[in-house]
């Protein structure tokens, strides 16, 4: 269970200076814990430490870096239960797939450690005329300096590991602002890294609402900011970011292609597909969202998918048998309610679902969904999936392409030759094939085009936006 109260970090220290900020069960609504809340002059104070610390991190060894995460793994697997637990009840999520969460943060620091002794440079041939005869070249990669992270409500542990695992492995002091909503996870890992030997300010975990979190954002002493949530949010942020570099993870309408070949083996297909779509009550950027099925097997598709959608059990979500569980609150519920109800308004069919009670959203099928409904062109993030068919390949690639979105795409097709033209056509950051987009290992390169977003994440792309290259001319007497 949760403790009745969390501090926030603030240059590598536990700090209490209140408890006013409210974490609550998402399942029952009521309130679980209390958390210290940041105001502008703590955040003013955790840069002003990342600033100060910037010098001790760069000179803090890859093997001291490596010795920390590796700390961090240790930790984690101790405190397995407690994490998933704390994951369950703030951000609602179903206890497997909390498990699953609390295995992807071991696995990113894991990656990191690894990487935090390969992040190495190179040779360069300088000769490449007479004029340079003599001169040698080298580079290498130096930390970027302070680094402001800002997490999202729906991974609060494995997004936010995402952002502090390659910071300290690149050598980065860094301030992290987690989602308000759903802060535990990120304490916790704060907790466990102020164990460690890290130079003094080197991390700041303050928790803040995002009218007074400006600083974050804004503040000069910081050379990167890596936002991961809404597009609305993140290119807001971008707009005030000023001269830092900005990585951005953003948001989704994720496509999946069902090609006929896969007609003798559309129940393996349904099974991911289902996964796909509502897992974690669908509240994810690369959940399925739209389901491209062939004419040839659409029916049978339809019928199986359908009648697997009805199966899901929801609930509360640290019931082992729940697999859908309430979205992060009502107001999203409500939002997202909306929009089936708006879609089918304007003639579309709800298969299935379509039913709320407070935040709890049934999972929902729709077919005959008009392209300009926003359940289909913008991003829904939660229980919903909408289903059409296609009769021609390039016709499914093109209506994939049809989003202000490019994040992943998932293809189901047996032809070698169509899973290579959906990877050069797709404007999209990456191709799943045999699979969903919502596919994701801790090491790929991760991240969007389009509204989703600007830059990859997956450890070693993440410590290449958190380094700087640096070049050493050497010329020969």
């Amino acid at each position: 269970m949760l403790k009745p109260i969390y501090p926030y970090y603030l240059a590598s220290e536990a700090c209490q200076p209140n408890s006013d900020l409210e974490v609550t069960d998402k399942f029952s609504g009521e309130v679980a814990t209390r958390v210290a809340l940041a105001d502008a002059n703590a955040i003013d104070a955790g840069i002003a430490a990342a600033v100060a610390a910037t010098q001790a991190m760069r000179e803090f060894a890859p093997y001291q870096r490596q010795a920390v995460l590796e700390h961090c793994v240790r930790r984690f697997r101790e405190r397995y239960d407690e994490l998933a637990m704390a994951l369950c009840i703030e951000a609602g999520k179903p206890i497997r797939d909390a498990r699953g969460e609390v295995t992807r943060l071991i696995d990113t620091f894991k990656v990191a450690a690894e990487e935090a002794v390969r992040i190495n440079g190179e040779v360069l041939n300088l000769e490449i005329s007479a004029r340079a005869k003599g001169y040698r070249g080298f580079t290498r990669r130096v930390p970027i300096g302070p680094c402001s992270f800002i997490s999202p409500f729906n991974f609060p542990l494995n997004l936010a590991a995402h952002k502090v695992a390659p910071g300290i492995a690149a050598g980065c002091p860094f301030v992290l602002k987690p989602a308000s909503r759903t802060p535990i996870g990120a304490l916790i890992i704060g907790e466990i890294l102020a164990e460690t030997d890290l130079p003094k300010g080197a991390f700041s975990v303050l928790p803040a609402h995002r009218d007074g979190a400006d600083l974050f954002t804004t503040d000069d002493r910081l050379k990167l900011l890596s936002f991961t949530g809404s597009p609305g949010v993140g290119w807001d942020l971008k707009a005030k970011a000023g001269k830092k570099k900005v990585v951005l993870e953003l948001g989704g309408n994720a496509a999946c292609i069902i090609e006929p070949d896969q007609r003798d083996r559309l129940d393996k297909v349904v099974e991911r597909v289902i996964f796909g779509a509502f897992y974690q009550s669908g509240q994810s950027c690369i959940g399925v969202q739209r389901i491209l099925v062939h004419a040839d097997i659409y029916s049978a598709f339809r019928e199986k998918f359908v009648a697997a959608t009805k199966k899901l059990v929801a609930g509360d979500p640290k019931d082992e048998n729940t697999f859908i569980g309430p979205m992060i609150d009502v107001k999203e519920a409500q939002r997202l309610d909306e929009w089936i109800q708006e879609a089918v308004k304007s003639g579309a069919t709800l298969l299935c679902g379509g039913k709320r009670d407070g935040a709890m959203l049934d999972a929902s099928v729709l077919e005959g969904v008009d392209a300009k409904q926003k359940v289909n062109c913008m991003e829904a993030f939660g229980p919903v999936a909408t289903l059409q068919s296609y009769s021609d390949f390039d016709e499914a690639l093109r209506i994939v392409d049809e989003s202000e979105f490019g994040l992943q795409a998932g293809i189901f097709t047996n032809d070698i030759n169509q899973a290579m033209r959906a990877w050069d056509r797709l404007d999209v950051g990456g191709v799943v094939v045999g699979d969903v987009p919502s596919f994701r290992v801790d090491n790929m390169p991760y991240g969007g085009v389009k509204d989703s977003g600007l830059g990859r994440e997956g450890i070693r792309y993440a410590i290449e936006d958190m380094t700087e290259l640096r070049l050493l001319v050497l010329r020969d007497h």
